[in-house]
């Protein structure tokens, strides 16, 4: 499944310096290892907001479109 992301979320990435695991984390959701990175349902469920880890700062926040999966917002978890 392809990753995408907004230009708002590369530009945070950039600034804060995390495109690395950044990549790292896309690289596992592509593959199709979601338990490694965390990917956990939001709530309010009906909403159908995911979540995935990128380390423990930082996390990525998005929905599954038809193509593949949209990250919307990047998110101090701390």
């Amino acid at each position: 499944m392809k990753v995408y992301e907004t230009n708002k979320v590369v530009r945070y990435l950039r600034k804060r310096n995390i495109i690395k695991p950044y990549l790292k984390a896309k690289s596992y959701f592509e593959a199709g290892h979601p338990q490694a990175i965390r990917l956990k349902l939001l709530k309010p469920k009906q909403q159908k907001e995911y979540q995935f880890r990128i380390n423990t700062k930082y996390r990525a926040r998005g929905f599954y479109k038809e193509d593949g999966f949209l990250v919307t917002s990047i998110s101090d978890h701390q």
